[in-house]
């Protein structure tokens, strides 16, 4: 598992480009003895079946992010990609997916090692473009679950810079909705001079970011969370040249479909008052993803949660409230209506955590999960839950 681990770690690849991994991923699975193929272009999947038994999904997520990595491991990734745009970027597992990964194909291994104490099916799913939240529609828009079994439970993970040994799950809502969109203000190019004859898009802009702001404070009820982050401002290319457009980014996360539409609606509202307040033609909104809510079913959660602490430890297993971080892991599940269960494990030594000890977080360029007891504990929970419908067959 660390050599696999280290292998990944030193040749990430960014979003929906994944196609070395997804070669490697799949000759791993194919070795193993599963039923292993390519699906959403570079997501793979691999079916473990054993006998009679219930059907279980396991997702592992595998793309890299644009990050230049800064964290002095010497399998450190020096891998280069090229972004949509056609800009070149250094590639970094900043976000732990090569975790993931790993201790996915050591579940199936061990798995696949004991046969004579489980009996059913286990679908790993191995997708791609989890960052873009491309990833997952596009393994259900190639039919993944018209190839693969369908599973009666679905679960994953994610690692996070909390305590290395330790878990924690929420039961119901687990993270945010998240909706990306690229707004073009489109104003009137002049001469520095003669502001007069423009239509000034960054001056708009500003206004349109600063009404933005009070979406929050002035029309989200204070009971409901909800997250506005204004991530990217371009305009212009001389000081003394009023630019014809301007262009801004803008990134909200809600927990309540209610309070979700009612925040997109307003930023609609205010970027087409504000372009009219200034006699701007409407800008161009462009959305760049859209992130599911990811919900943990009560009742499935409430029956791995047994497993977890047996497995882990009593003490190191926590119920916790949702965060406003997201992922496109409860799509697959709500494309056929079963019940998921997704929960973060720690991956700094409580060492570190205890002695006040800044921690590198997830896309940091210096995030480096220790490799014990982070995998370890991944793999313990993974093969936990998975076992807790397998086990139901009475042979485990």
């Amino acid at each position: 598992m660390h050599e696999t681990y280290r292998h990944l770690h030193a040749n990430p690849e960014l979003s929906m480009q994944e196609s070395g991994t997804a070669a490697f991923l799949l000759q791993r699975l194919q070795e193993l003895g599963l039923e292993a193929f390519p699906c959403g272009g570079t997501g793979v999947v691999g079916v473990l079946r054993n006998g009679d038994g219930p059907v279980v999904g396991f997702r592992a997520d595998t793309d890299g992010l644009p990050i230049a990595e800064n964290t002095g491991l010497d399998f450190a990734s020096t891998a280069t990609g090229t972004l949509e745009d056609g800009t070149a970027v250094p590639v970094m597992h900043g976000c732990g997916h090569d975790t993931h990964m790993s201790v996915a194909l050591a579940s199936a291994e061990l798995l696949a090692r004991s046969t004579d104490a489980w009996s059913g099916t286990v679908v790993f799913i191995f997708q791609p473009g989890e960052e873009t939240a491309a990833g997952a529609k596009a393994m259900l828009a190639d039919g993944l679950w018209e190839k693969a079994p369908k599973p009666e439970v679905i679960y994953g993970q994610h690692v996070w810079p909390g305590v290395a040994g330790g878990l924690e799950i929420s039961s119901g809502t687990a993270m945010a909705m998240a909706d990306s969109w690229k707004i073009t203000v489109i104003g009137k190019q002049a001469h520095g001079s003669q502001p007069e004859k423009s239509i000034d898009p960054i001056v708009l802009g500003a206004h349109m970011i600063v009404r933005i702001q009070t979406i929050l404070s002035r029309e989200v009820p204070a009971r409901d969370s909800a997250v506005i982050t204004i991530g990217t401002f371009h305009g212009g290319l001389k000081e003394n040249i009023i630019p014809g457009s301007a262009e801004f980014t803008v990134n909200v996360r809600t927990f309540e479909p209610a309070i979700r539409e009612q925040v997109l609606g307003a930023l609609r509202r205010i970027i087409a008052a504000e372009a009219a307040a200034s006699n701007a033609p409407d800008p161009v909104i462009e959305e760049i993803s859209s992130f599911p809510r990811c919900y943990n079913d009560p009742d499935a959660t409430a029956e791995v949660l047994p497993e977890l602490r047996t497995a882990l430890g009593e003490d190191n297993v926590s119920v916790v409230p949702p965060v406003m971080g997201s992922e496109d892991f409860g799509l697959l599940a709500d494309a056929i209506g079963v019940p998921s269960v997704y929960w973060m494990f720690g991956s700094t030594s409580a060492e570190r955590i205890d002695a006040g000890e800044e921690v590198a977080g997830n896309h940091s360029p210096e995030f480096a999960p220790e490799l014990e007891p982070t995998l370890g504990t991944g793999l313990a929970a993974a093969l936990a839950a998975i076992g807790t419908r397998l086990a139901a067959d009475g042979k485990a």
